[in-house]
């Protein structure tokens, strides 16, 4: 099967390198010429663990091309899959230009039937009306289907996740298009990956709840935290004995800054919009939101109560990226912790072992360094903000001969408190 795929950042390109590499022939456009340059030398302009050397791999065996010309992309193949941005709005509504632009461009190149498939994550109700766009664009009754097929991919974790999958969620209303991308991923099923078969809005709103709810488990491990601190009780042993309940389960009950990323921000914030549309108010999901950002804004309290008066004082920063294993730097709890301790008159140093470069565009005014030590050097604190692996077995009898000040400030819980005590360190967690 032939199959081309319109947007090759994150999710088209991770689709389109596992795909290939399940036989299928995949050819990726993008309107960048300099990316489309990048990718066919077997490089990706991005950090994914895995991924370029999968693509590499499919690009020898011939599965995988990249072009600009979207019109050989929809002439050759029988499906389409749109993976373009759908960045937020300033109302917090996601931008569906981009989306919408495809589909006009890819009508225009359409003389037979074709399913275009919905990668991108969409508010409800925008397959419907995709559709309607495409039909008006058509230069003859071509027919065609259209599917959503929302993605569940985890920065850091991509490749794995679409190998193995919790679900494979497919809305549409033909029996034949649901019968083709069946096909697709015909791999999962010998792995007994469940399938959902639901309506294109049902498929549209399952991936908008998804994540709204694993952000509101991290807001709501974050508030915990918050009490533990104040009450005197361990918020490692109450996540622990949380997430022993079958109901509840243990995965993204882990406190620290508050989540970032290129999803939980815009999805939970499209939500909440969705709702304010169809007036019905997503009160909790406008919690989540909130407590989010006073996370923020508690950690900035957190180092200050520890060190004090920041104006002069050197803080240095372990970790930019909002999670480890990957180069994203969007929405980034560093980002909003970093400017406040500026604010305040802090200097700061910094170190991450992916993000230096996306993040020299974004934060200003910092040193940037070589590793931890040197980040060490000089500082009167330490911070931890993302838990890369690096970062977990740090010699601390170094660490606290290169500090002005044996501070620790662990934001992620990476060590154990009583130990780093021991060692002579002022340390501090999250919610311990």
């Amino acid at each position: 099967m032939r199959i081309c795929i319109i947007g090759s950042g994150y999710v088209g390109l991770v689709t389109g390198a596992c795909l290939a590499e399940f036989g299928m022939e995949i050819i990726c456009v993008d309107k960048d010429r300099r990316k489309i340059e990048i990718l066919q030398k077997g490089q990706i302009p991005f950090y994914e663990p895995g991924l370029e050397d999968l693509v590499a791999k499919n690009i020898d065996g011939g599965r995988l091309s990249f072009t600009t010309d979207t019109q050989k992309g929809v002439r050759e193949c029988r499906v389409v899959f749109v993976a373009v941005g759908t960045p937020a709005n300033n109302d917090g509504s996601p931008d569906l230009s981009q989306v919408e632009a495809v589909a006009r461009e890819v009508a225009g190149f359409m003389e037979e039937y074709k399913i275009i498939v919905l990668k991108s994550t969409v508010p409800v109700g925008t397959g419907r009306w995709i559709k309607g766009v495409i039909g008006e664009e058509l230069r003859a009754a071509v027919p065609f289907d259209l599917v959503s097929n929302p993605e569940f991919l985890r920065e850091g974790a991509a490749v794995e996740d679409f190998m193995r999958p919790d679900r494979v969620v497919i809305g549409a209303e033909s029996g034949g298009a649901i019968e083709v991308m069946k096909e697709i991923y015909s791999a999962h099923y010998l792995i007994e990956t469940p399938f959902v078969i639901t309506t294109i809005e049902t498929a549209e709103m399952i991936k908008y709840a998804s994540n709204a709810f694993l952000a509101t488990k991290v807001s709501f491990i974050n508030e915990i935290a918050s009490l533990c601190e104040r009450v005197g009780a361990d918020v490692h042993d109450v996540a622990r004995a949380m997430g022993l309940d079958g109901r509840i389960g243990r995965k993204f009950l882990h406190p620290g800054p508050g989540f970032g990323g290129s999803c939980f921000p815009k999805d939970t914030k499209a939500l909440v919009h969705i709702g304010k549309e169809h007036n019905c108010e997503m009160e909790i999901v406008k919690s989540t939101i909130k407590v989010n950002e006073r996370q923020k804004e508690r950690m900035i309290e957190k180092i200050e109560g520890i060190v004090g008066d920041l104006q002069g004082k050197t803080i240095g920063i372990l970790g930019l990226t909002f999670k480890p294993n990957t180069d994203d730097m969007r929405e980034a709890p560093s980002i909003a912790i970093i400017q406040g301790l500026q604010s305040k008159g802090a200097r700061i140093k910094a170190y991450d072992p992916e993000a230096m470069e996306q993040a020299k565009k974004i934060l200003e005014d910092v040193d940037y360094c070589k590793g931890p030590y040197e980040v060490a050097e000089g500082s009167h604190a330490l911070v931890l903000i993302t838990e890369w692996n690096r970062f977990r077995r740090l010699d601390m009898e170094r660490i606290k001969g290169l500090l002005q000040e044996p501070i620790f400030i662990d934001l992620r819980n990476v060590y154990e408190p009583h130990h780093m005590r021991e060692l002579g360190f002022t340390y501090c967690g999250v919610g311990r």
